[in-house]
C-alpha cells in the first residue's frame, strides 16, 4: 500500500508544471548599505548631523521607502507633518519621538507607528548616536 501511495505522489510531483515567471514579476534588488551611505544634516530642520542610508533609493519601481538613519549626538529630525503612515524602528541608542502633543522615549527593539496627518519628529538623547529604520509608502511608484 505504501508503495502505491509513494508512486502516486511521485507521479503527481512529476506532472506538476514548473511555474513560469510572468511579465509582472521583477527580480529582487539587493542593496549594500555602504553604497548608499552619506553624511548630511538631518531632514526637517537641519538639527545636527546624521548618516543616511537611502536603501530603497536604489530600487526602481518601488512603492515604499526603507531607510536607515543614524542621528549623531544632539541631532534631531524636526517636527514635520506626515502625508502617509510611517514607522521608526530603533536599532541602537535612545531617542524621544513626538506625534502631536504625545512624546515618548524609544530604545532598541521599540517601534513608533506614526499616522498620516500627524506632526512628528524624533531626537537623539544620551551619549551614543540613535540608529533607526524609517519606513513609509511612496505617493506614487518610482520609475
Amino acid at each position: 500500500m505504501a508503495m502505491i501511495l509513494a508512486a502516486a505522489l511521485l507521479a503527481t510531483l512529476q506532472a506538476a508544471p514548473t511555474p513560469t515567471p510572468t511579465a509582472a514579476e521583477r527580480p529582487m534588488v539587493v542593496v549594500v548599505e555602504a553604497a548608499v551611505k552619506r553624511d548630511e544634516p538631518t531632514p526637517h530642520g537641519r538639527i545636527g548631523m546624521s548618516t543616511a542610508y537611502r536603501i530603497s533609493d536604489a530600487v526602481p519601481g518601488r512603492t515604499m521607502e526603507f531607510r536607515k538613519r543614524v542621528l549623531h549626538v544632539g541631532a534631531a529630525i524636526g517636527p514635520h507633518p506626515l502625508a502617509h503612515d510611517e514607522v521608526y524602528y530603533v536599532l541602537s541608542g535612545e531617542g524621544i519621538v513626538s506625534s502631536g502633543a504625545d512624546t515618548r522615549p524609544l530604545k532598541p527593539g521599540m517601534a513608533a507607528y506614526l499616522y498620516d496627518g500627524a506632526t512628528v519628529g524624533i531626537r537623539q538623547v544620551g551619549r551614543t548616536p540613535l540608529t533607526l529604520i524609517v519606513a513609509y509608502p511612496v505617493a506614487q511608484p518610482t520609475r
